[in-house]
């Protein structure tokens, strides 16, 4: 395997920002994941196990120790009405595997950006669907390189949340139950799902998606909407003017000016609802680079 020194984060993920990753290595087979998640663990070096990007802000200062990209791993397989998924195959596209397929369980996810591994993390969901309705197993590897499968009941779903998320698990493989249906009728799904996304969101600048979870019996786009925070702006991140709960790279925005604005929208909603908003986009990384080495070290 290659592996990459000093890799810059904005060019891997969606809303193009992020640091530099000190090591950066992208696997073709699950033996390679097993073999790196052991030495990783071996060597006590930090592993960030990273998909698309679509869900993440990366901070400026980049990842120190390694990051393992999973896209590679993108096979995809059709028994029956069940779908088996490599977690570095596309959420949109196996959503439409589905379709043609006449399977239907997945159209919800025909606009969700992203790789099925993180889709399982999270625990996606939209228009009344998510992940965990149609997961019947999956295979991760723990911190450790150890490989498991779980099966239905055995997931710990929540609201964007799983047992993968909560364990620190990297998910490898996905196995959906689906149910058989009609090809006009799944495909109208899409498409009205398709067409509300279109409308509301603002897809015409890069994105992590939406940046809040939902409060109970709220939600964070009107909070955010009635403090009169839309098309508030730090640097290139702006609270977008189209749904109030998406935060959109304008122009050239470093995670710095994101969090930024993420913070100022969270206490500006405190005070005026009293309502702690919490962040469902993931963190991750250093607020500054590592120093350089001396020369000749």
């Amino acid at each position: 395997m290659d592996v990459n020194v000093s890799v810059l984060m904005a060019e891997q993920t969606f809303i193009r920002m992020g640091g530099l990753a000190d090591l950066y290595v992208q696997p073709s087979t699950m033996e390679e994941v097993q073999r790196i998640a052991e030495l990783a663990w071996t060597y006590q070096i930090p592993l960030t196990v990273l998909g698309y990007g679509t869900n993440i802000i990366i901070r400026d200062g980049g990842i120190r120790g390694l990051v393992m990209n999973m896209n590679r791993l993108n096979e995809v397989k059709i028994d029956g009405n069940i779908i088996t998924a490599q977690c570095g195959a596309s959420l949109i596209e196996v959503s439409r595997t589905a379709r043609d397929c006449r399977l239907s369980g997945l159209e919800f996810a025909c606009g969700i950006p992203g790789s099925i591994g993180g889709a399982l993390i999270m625990n996606a969901g939209a228009y009344g669907g998510e992940v965990s309705f149609v997961l019947k197993e999956a295979a991760a590897l723990t911190k450790a390189g150890k490989l498991i499968r779980l099966k239905k009941g055995e997931f710990e779903f929540g609201y964007r949340s799983s047992i993968f998320e909560k364990e620190g698990h990297t998910v490898l493989e996905a196995v959906f139950q689906l149910e058989e249906g009609e090809l006009d009728s799944i495909q109208e799904k899409m498409d009205h799902f398709t067409l509300l996304r279109e409308q509301k969101q603002p897809l015409e600048y890069p994105s992590c998606g939406s940046v809040f979870k939902r409060p109970p019996n709220l939600f964070a786009g009107k909070l955010i909407q009635d403090s009169g925070l839309q098309g508030v702006r730090i640097g290139g991140a702006e609270v977008s003017t189209k749904h109030a709960g998406f935060i959109v790279n304008i122009d050239r925005a470093t995670s710095t000016d994101y969090l930024q604005l993420i913070e100022h929208v969270k206490k500006t909603v405190k005070e005026k609802f009293q309502v702690e908003l919490e962040t469902e986009v993931k963190i991750i990384g250093e607020l500054t680079p590592p120093q350089p080495l001396p020369p000749g070290t």
